[in-house]
């Protein structure tokens, strides 16, 4: 599947350093790297097969442990030599080696130098995947496994939630057994509310009050940086988002009951994505195939010099900021990650992929993934998406091109991208926090801008070659959060009151923002009064300042979640974005405590009219097809208010503190396909209305109201998003 692109078309598209050639190794074919107990009723009483790809070794020796950790097992029982394969590979059948068995491996060289390694193939491991386990997948599915089945959710009802599996349920309010709380196992407790009281759902039942029917959770392979061995309960266990891979086709032991027992992480895990399924929520999952977790790792220790891309001076490439950027234009790392992806999906059931810095693969290994997905039964309902940047530049070899903006050309349409033009248009520039967006203090600047957004950047420089690859958001788990992001920008100083949405008297000092957010300020001052002048937004109201609580941020966030729902492509919250989540200004809490980082359900409940103005945005996008896909129509208006038509519906919004009036005439105009004009009486019904009131908390939605066209108006309140259904009067 990789794409013959000439030198200057990349040059054109990707810039990079030169990279060093890649080594000139075979390629092998096969199917069956890593560890295969033998088939057969007897499997536990035969032996293992193990093959690995090292074309540089002069041998390889397996060693076999009796426990996955070396504290309990520090000598192995055994070892076995490998012979030496076709297409630089290594094999040995072991006989008396099955299921339940750790090992490692030593790989020697010709330079006399010898490496430890476990096994980069392997599908399971012991506690912290330092060894490597033979697996028989068979005894690790759960009940009525051979049942579940992916949901068929159309494009049109497709609603991402983002969430991270300690996140969901570390709460010690979440109502879920402490036994299961940050573990696979939570999204098993099915009917779990706030402190168990029964008042306000939690975890998978709020998922199902929502009404999202994707769910993306943040890496949870094998990772480095949690050490599985201490008790979630130990307060020195780190926490961590899990960008750091270690075993790729592991799941990660620290969201398991059991650790040390590698059948147990991946039992538990299949039950999470069975109960998701019986909810019918798709399960996404986040891969970092852009770069591991060190240079020192399994791949590179197992295949020195290829895993990785280096510049033409033998220097470690760094386009991810983490100085091992992952080669995956080279033949057998792009057949490491295609099999990879293909392995979840088809063993855990996995019914969609985000890529994390998918700005760093090539557009090659990106295709022959779809290609491989679509292969497999149901396979091209599986989703693909990511983000199509990088963290800095890289290096490559002429001819290769990654699958980044540029490069979306070269895709799959129906590999998708986060559009990070409409998060910076509706809520202010990513990268200076104090910088407002159409909803927080620019609104006429940006009105153009929002314009092109809802109508999935159709006509502009930046439309994609199909509204469905566009991912329209305005919070994810890098940067602020949606809220502290409306705090940061509607105020000079965000306040602790600020973050935690009270209403009251001005912060006294020592209640300002968190410490972590004060390293940043000073980079940013000068980008305090750098929002742009023109219609004032719900910055301008005469409560910023936390005088009067936080209304303007309300409103500032029921004006942006209005314009993800009403926008074409594909929806995609942050989790608790829909009820005000903060981290007080972390921008980048990957490594924070897991206090920071967690789900407040009490908040939740809290702010439970914010959650219903989301529910309610995701019913209208479930009961008209056309919010996906079908045509918006800008209605021409001078001010900062933006209308548009969407087949029979008409959206209004209105982020400045004045009453405006859309006229009807307008409106009703005929399309430049229609032949004649209609004459008939229409009649407008509002079915959707709301706005953050000044207390904080409460969400206004409209009961239903009508407004002829003879009234030659549509009223816009302040601050308000609304949705009014076209309908011919009856005589």
């Amino acid at each position: 599947m990789g794409q013959q692109i000439s030198a200057l078309a990349v040059a054109d598209q990707t810039p990079a350093d030169e990279a060093k050639p890649c080594p000139d190794y075979p390629t092998y074919r096969g199917d069956d790297l890593g560890a295969t107990p033998d088939g057969g009723a007897a499997l536990h009483a035969s032996g293992t097969t193990f093959r690995v790809w090292s074309p540089a070794a002069s041998a390889v020796t397996v060693r076999v442990f009796a426990a996955g950790s070396p504290a309990q097992a520090p000598e192995p029982q055994s070892l076995h030599e490998l012979a030496a394969g076709p297409d630089g590979t290594w094999l040995a059948h072991c006989e008396g080696v099955g299921h339940g068995a750790y090992y490692d491996y030593l790989v020697h060289f010709r330079d006399g130098s010898c490496r430890r390694t476990a096994d980069p193939w392997a599908r399971a491991a012991g506690v912290n995947g330092r060894r490597s386990m033979v697996v028989d997948l068979a005894r690790t599915d759960p009940a009525d496994w051979a049942q579940d089945a992916r949901p068929r959710i159309p494009d049109n009802k497709l609603v991402i939630w983002e969430t991270h599996i300690g996140d969901f349920s570390n709460d010690e309010h979440s109502g879920v057994p402490a036994a299961h709380r940050g573990t696979y196992l939570a999204f098993t407790d099915t009917d779990t509310s706030v402190d168990g009281k029964g008042e306000f759902p939690t975890c998978l039942a709020y998922v199902k009050r929502l009404g999202v029917t994707a769910v993306q959770l943040m890496p949870f392979y094998d990772y480095a940086t949690v050490d599985e061995s201490l008790p979630r309960s130990d307060p020195s266990r780190a926490y961590n988002w899990g960008y750091d891979p270690l075993n790729y086709n592991v799941p990660e032991g620290s969201y398991s009951t059991d650790p040390f027992d590698g059948a147990v992480r991946i039992k538990e895990c299949k039950q999470m994505i069975q109960a998701l399924h019986a909810a019918g929520t798709k399960v996404i999952m986040d891969v970092v195939y852009n770069h591991m977790f060190a240079a020192d790792n399994w791949l590179e220790r197992m295949m020195p010099g290829y895993a990785l891309r280096r510049r033409a001076d033998g220097g470690l490439a760094n386009g991810s900021a983490c100085s091992n950027d992952v080669a995956s234009e080279h033949p057998m790392i792009r057949k490491y990650i295609v099999d990879s992806v293909v392995y979840w999906a088809r063993e855990y059931h996995i019914d969609g992929f985000r890529f994390d810095l998918m700005g760093l693969i090539d557009v090659g290994t990106m295709n022959a993934i779809r290609h491989a997905l679509d292969a497999l039964p149901n396979g091209a309902s599986i989703l693909m998406y990511g983000e199509p940047w990088s963290a800095r530049r890289t290096a490559l070899e002429p001819g290769t091109i990654l699958a980044n903006k540029r490069g979306m050309p070269y895709l799959d349409t129906r590999i998708g991208m986060f559009c990070d033009s409409t998060r910076d248009a509706v809520r202010g520039h990513v990268f200076y926090q104090h910088v407002p967006g159409y909803v927080s203090g620019a609104a006429q600047d940006y009105a153009s801008d929002i314009r092109y957004a809802v109508d999935g950047w159709r006509g502009s420089r930046r439309e994609p070659a199909s509204v469905g690859q566009l991912l329209q958001y305005v919070s994810a788990h890098d940067d602020l959060t949606l809220w502290d992001k409306l705090c940061a920008a509607l105020r000079p100083m965000p306040s602790g009151r600020d973050y935690r949405a009270e209403t009251g008297a001005p912060a006294d000092d020592e209640d300002i923002a968190a410490d972590a957010t004060q390293h940043a300020r000073a980079g940013l001052q000068e980008a305090a009064g750098a929002g742009r002048a023109g219609d004032a937004g719900p910055g301008a109201h005469p409560d910023t300042g936390g005088k009067a609580g936080c209304g303007d941020i309300m409103r500032a966030a029921c004006l942006a979640a209005g314009i993800v729902f009403s926008s074409a492509g594909v929806p995609f919250l942050l989790s608790g974005e829909e009820f005000a989540r903060t981290k007080h200004g972390m921008a980048d809490s990957y490594n924070s405590p897991a206090a920071l980082n967690q789900l407040d359900w009490r908040r939740a409940q809290r702010f439970s009219a914010l959650v219903d103005c989301y529910a309610a945005l995701i019913r209208m996008r479930k009961e008209n097809a056309l919010y996906f896909g079908g045509a918006r129509v800008a209605v021409p208006r001078t001010d900062a208010c933006v209308v548009f038509l969407v087949g029979d519906d008409c959206i209004a919004i209105n982020p400045t503190p004045d009453t405006r009036v859309q006229s009807t005439f307008a409106v009703e105009a005929p399309g430049p396909c229609d032949a004649t004009r209609r004459d008939a009486p229409v009649v407008w019904t509002r079915s959707l209305c709301f706005h953050g009131e000044d207390g904080c908390g409460k969400v206004h939605e409209a009961g239903r109201e009508t407004s002829r066209a003879a009234d030659r108006g549509i009223v816009m309140p302040p601050y308000s998003f609304a949705v009014w259904h076209r309908e011919r009067a009856r005589d």
